[in-house]
């Protein structure tokens, strides 16, 4: 059996759930798709690439009501190019609202 050490301070789940999100200067609302959610970060789907360092909020609508929907202040890291044309936005979570 392969045994696997965590290197990160908080475990990533896969998630599957819708995120709205903007950046911190706007008002302008877009849509995208979580995909993965840590203590630390997050990653979703969206319809254009943005630039490492930019400032979002970004608000985690999870599919069922036991869960409650998060909202944070977000740092993009990186935009990874996916093969349908939308883009994977990796960023670092640096508060709740």
């Amino acid at each position: 059996m392969l045994e696997y050490d965590e290197k990160r301070d908080y475990i990533r789940r896969n998630v599957n759930c819708e995120v709205t999100y903007k950046m911190a200067d706007s008002v302008d609302i877009k849509t995208g798709r979580c995909t993965s959610l840590s203590g630390a970060g997050v990653s979703f789907i969206t319809e254009r690439s943005y630039d490492a360092g930019l400032a979002m909020e970004i608000k985690v609508l999870p599919k069922n009501s036991v869960t409650p929907p998060m909202t944070a202040f977000i740092e993009v890291v990186r935009s990874i190019s996916q093969e349908d044309g939308s883009f994977e936005v990796a960023a670092s979570i640096k508060s709740l609202k």
